[in-house]
């Protein structure tokens, strides 16, 4: 297919549920528009964890540069504000240069904070000790129990194995005197004015996607690619280690289960997660809407540009 004319000023978010088809519709974008590809989802940022995200191999990115992928180490924490301060940048150097920036991913969080410019609360050091004493007191899970009860909206978006969201939740909940959400942005203009664009797919499909996707990652080797990011401090980073997959994975090889049932809790977590994101988005009536396994799906996102 013939390039067309990239739209001036404007950068492109393919965003949705997990695999849907976000990345290589994203890759032809950026083949057709001229431009380069910027990641917002949170785990494809550090580096080793490559099998369990489903990240492009460098092979397949077709010469494209990809920005915001391997730029932390597996024992750093990942933060929405400083992926926003690091992404804001590129997508400005990226217009300037006359390139489209092709946002891709699927960190709900992520997105909002990028394209609604979402202004973070300061943190409180008393605050915030306060709740991760209590997280030390009560466990993970049950401080998530705490949050539905004070804020369920919150408890719906923050995974119950993630105490840091949990934690940084409950501080801006006690800071603002606030829902957790109170803070986000209003929906409004995109940054950039930003063409966001949503992929999905139909549900019994999506599944069957997901189960074989999670097939194909241990068959590709994610247990291995575990083992190798322990020496590199896997067990002390505190996002990186829950990631969906790596989590599973690590408690097989704790003993806590066997390797299939790893596989299994990897499927469930990740339709789990799809659920938040489809509740997340749908919300955001700026998104439009593609199925993902729509012949010539490039050719009819580019004519909407």
């Amino acid at each position: 297919m013939a390039a067309v004319t990239s739209p001036v000023g404007r950068p492109v978010a393919v965003i949705g549920p997990t695999a849907t088809g976000k990345s290589a519709l994203a890759l032809a974008l950026a083949e057709l528009l001229g431009g380069e590809v910027i990641n917002i989802d949170a785990m494809q940022q550090y580096r080793g964890m490559d099998i369990g995200t489903a990240k492009l191999p460098l092979a397949e990115r077709r010469g494209i540069p990809h920005h915001q992928i391997d730029t932390l180490d597996v024992t750093e924490t990942a933060t929405v504000a400083r992926y926003k301060e690091c992404a804001t940048a590129d997508v400005e150097s990226l217009l300037a240069e006359g390139k489209a920036p092709i946002i891709v991913g699927g960190s709900m969080m992520y997105i909002q904070a990028l394209l609604d410019d979402w202004q973070f609360p300061a943190t409180d050091p008393r605050v915030r000790a306060k709740w991760e004493e209590r997280l030390a007191e009560i466990g993970g899970r049950a401080l998530h129990e705490e949050l539905a009860r004070i804020d369920p909206e919150a408890a719906t978006t923050i995974l119950p194995t993630d105490p840091r969201r949990t934690v940084r939740a409950l501080e801006v909940i006690e800071l603002t005197g606030q829902p957790f959400a109170a803070s986000a942005p209003t929906i409004g203009d995109p940054r950039w004015e930003t063409v966001i664009i949503g992929v999905d797919r139909d549900t019994a499909e999506l599944d069957a996607r997901i189960a074989q996707r999670t097939e194909q990652m241990f068959a590709s080797g994610l247990v291995d690619e575990v083992r190798d990011l322990l020496g590199a401090g896997l067990r002390e980073g505190v996002t990186a280690s829950r990631a969906i997959g790596y989590a599973q994975v690590l408690a097989a090889l704790d003993g806590q289960h066997d390797l299939a049932a790893a596989a299994e809790l990897t499927t469930q977590g990740t339709r789990r997660y799809v659920r938040r994101q489809r509740s997340w988005f749908k919300r955001d009536h700026r998104i439009h809407w593609f199925d993902g396994g729509a012949p010539g799906l490039a050719g009819d996102v580019a004519r909407l540009l």
